[in-house]
């Protein structure tokens, strides 16, 4: 695998990855811009923006733009995160000047004209609806308003009904304008490819209406420091089957060397059906269908959390199990086994995830994006297998005793009921 990096005098950093045995390849644009970077009021904005670019520019339409990706068998889309906005294309090889052409287009010239900005308010307001009725999905949001606080990280991704009723055109296409500059940008490139023809093809491409050349104050990303209070329970009452519950605790940021660590505990607890929590609440007990942990990372935050499904009746008890599990843990550590476990698990979930050259592209654009470089496989390889016991009891000694913030959504009138089991 050959792996290069550019960057441009504007200062937009391009990286890719050869992989000459495929005939697909990858393009994405990040922009270090995501919902953190907004105040209350925009709420939303950079998603509802990432919706607008895609409705046409200077030279498409929206049918255009997904025509010309989907008339050669194609994919294309965008997402947009707590810290940063994607937009992608996956390909065909011989198509990739086309797809570079075409994402491109959305970055340097959307137009976002005011009746497109009503037409996709709409749309946008119909995603937090949906958002709305799948309340596995929602207790992820009561979880960040109870954990995260005052912090930006608290709001939703979405933004809410009323601050994308309430955003008008000329505020969006303000935040296009200051954000999206070349040196708050990466893009990578994966697949059958050469770096040199990528390059001459993006600076073609992104060159076009002075993009390359768009200067201003930078735009940085506040100092959002995270206090957390003790432990709370946040709820969301909903008539519901199930009661969906999210036990956080206080975890690692983005920058440190521990987060390795974090991730092979995440995976002991709660990565598969081997797992510690999955085995003490579905297998044993048969409380849940649905039982997993994932552990999340920020610039100057984090949180590792545990997620169950489970009868209202059951919902107390779930509760007392993650307890027990945790407790037991952050005494006791793991077992040898369930640490060769963990860490296979880590790592092979790592490499089976490069199968194509659509995740390729998304590592080395995220960690180009997020850290400033590239690590290679051996060096994240290497990073995990140098987890051992030691590293674990004294991470999970150190996480898994705080205080936890309970989110729950289903059909309960208070949050007291479980405030005593915090």
């Amino acid at each position: 695998m050959s792996l290069r990096r550019t960057v441009l005098p504007s200062g937009l950093r391009i990286v890719t990855e050869a992989v000459p045995e495929v005939r697909s390849a990858a393009f994405g644009i990040w922009v270090n811009v995501g919902s953190r970077d907004e105040d209350a009021r925009s709420a939303g904005a950079s998603h509802f923006l990432e919706h607008l670019l895609f409705k046409g520019t200077k030279r498409r339409s929206s049918l255009e733009i997904s025509s010309a990706i989907e008339s050669v068998g194609g994919e294309m889309n965008a997402f947009t995160t707590k810290e940063y906005t994607c937009f992608y294309a996956r390909v065909i090889d011989t198509d990739l000047p086309m797809a570079i052409d075409v994402i491109s287009d959305l970055i340097t010239s959307s137009l976002c004209r005011p009746e497109d900005v009503d037409a996709e308010r709409n749309v946008v307001l119909e995603e937090i609806a949906m958002r709305d009725d799948d309340p596995s999905d929602l207790v992820h949001e009561v979880f960040a308003e109870s954990f995260y606080g005052k912090n930006a990280l608290a709001r939703s991704i979405l933004g809410s009904v009323e601050t994308i009723k309430k955003i008008k055109r000329d505020a969006i296409f303000d935040y296009y304008q200051k954000r999206y500059r070349p040196d708050q940008i990466v893009v990578s490139v994966s697949g059958n490819i050469k770096h040199r023809k990528v390059i001459a093809a993006i600076e073609s491409a992104l060159s076009r209406d002075g993009f390359l050349d768009r200067h201003g104050a930078p735009e940085i990303r506040k100092s959002d420091p995270f206090t957390r209070s003790k432990g709370s329970v946040g709820l969301l009452a909903r008539k519901s089957e199930q009661a969906h519950l999210f036990f956080g605790l206080p975890s690692v940021d983005r920058d440190d060397p521990r987060r390795f660590a974090v991730g092979v505990l995440s995976a002991a607890l709660g990565g598969g059906m081997s797992s510690r929590l999955f085995q003490e609440v579905r297998e044993k007990r048969g409380l849940a269908y649905s039982v997993y942990a994932y552990a999340q990372q920020f610039s100057g935050a984090g949180h590792l959390g545990f997620y169950a499904g489970t009868a209202p009746k059951n919902a107390k008890e779930v509760i007392r199990v993650f307890r027990g599990v945790l407790e037991e843990v952050a005494a006791s550590g793991l077992s040898s086994e369930e640490l060769l476990r963990a860490k296979g698990a880590v790592r092979g979930s790592l490499v089976l995830s490069q199968e194509d050259s659509g995740s390729r592209m998304s590592r080395i654009g995220k960690s180009e994006l997020v850290y400033g470089h590239v690590a290679s496989f051996d060096e994240i390889l290497g990073r995990i297998d140098s987890v051992d016991s030691g590293a674990i009891t004294s991470i999970a000694g150190e996480l898994l005793s705080k205080s936890p913030t309970l989110a729950v959504v289903g059909p309960f009138r208070s949050a007291t009921v479980f405030e005593n089991l915090i």
